[in-house]
């Protein structure tokens, strides 16, 4: 690996999953050996990847996934995982690519959520292929790429805004999805889907912790209160607390704790 960043920015542009693993594998082997980091300057890339192998269009456009009985449903519900696990792989790499903090703490945890976000979307396209359908068969939306982007300004608000919102809303439906999936496991294929969304489940939780330990890390270095600095980021983007759905267990795990959950809105938590 002869520039480390730029064979980020090579896995980041490539829609080929095994390019993209191959170079995280790459990239896990070069930080362990704590290689040196050169300076860089990223692109500002305007179009995600995905843009070569999915019709983009706006959420409103996209298929239903209600009725779990109906092979379309199924499809376009692990569709839509496979987009969010796909984007996820590219998040995590831009968390490394565009804030140049070279700790090699901090790039090897997002290299390590890479690895598991390839994995993740390799498992979905499996059961897609189940199915007779694949990861492009259906159109998809840019709302990841484009509040990533808006944040590519400061590494404290990305750790925010991807892994302590996103991700751990990721948390908070997940459970949802499984229990509406019970009622139909005399199809063979819920059954492993459920196994698959509880793999998701498990390994998110350490995703969302990595995001809270650097968010936490940077409101401390800059001398502020990471409950009021999440608050006051959640209101500057327009996102909305959702604290009626909240996982309390799954977000506890993840490092929230029920002083901040409770000032979120939470109703209770214990």
């Amino acid at each position: 690996m002869n520039n480390f960043y730029k064979e980020i920015e090579t896995a980041l542009l490539s829609s080929d999953i095994n390019q993209k693993e191959l170079i995280i594998l790459n990239a896990l082997k070069y930080i362990k050996a704590k290689k040196a980091l050169k300076s860089y300057l990223p692109k500002d890339i305007q179009t995600p990847s995905y843009a070569t192998i999915c019709k983009i269009v706006h959420p409103k456009k996209l298929p239903s996934r209600k009725d779990f009985s109906k092979k379309e449903s199924l499809i376009a519900l692990l569709h839509s995982i496979a987009h969010i696990e796909y984007s996820a792989i590219d998040l995590a790499l831009e968390a490394i690519y565009y804030f140049n903090f070279q700790n090699y703490e901090y790039i090897f945890d997002w290299l390590e959520v890479a690895l598991d976000e390839v994995r993740h979307f390799k498992m979905i396209q499996e059961l897609l292929k189940e199915l007779n359908s694949f990861y492009g068969a259906l159109p998809v939306h840019t709302g990841l790429f484009d509040i990533a982007k808006a944040s590519r300004g400061s590494l404290l608000e990305r750790m925010a805004i991807i892994p302590r919102y996103y991700e751990a809303s990721g948390l908070d439906a997940n459970p949802k999805i499984v229990r509406k999936l019970i009622p139909f496991q005399k199809n063979p294929i819920i059954p492993k889907i459920i196994d698959a969304l509880e793999i998701i489940y498990t390994e998110e939780i350490t995703h969302v912790q990595k995001g809270d330990k650097w968010f936490k890390y940077l409101c401390k270095k800059d001398n502020v209160n990471f409950l009021e600095k999440f608050q006051e980021i959640i209101v500057k983007y327009n996102l909305k607390a959702r604290a009626n759905e909240f996982n309390i267990k799954a977000r506890k795990k993840a490092g929230f704790s029920c002083e901040e959950l409770i000032a979120l809105g939470a109703k209770q938590c214990n």
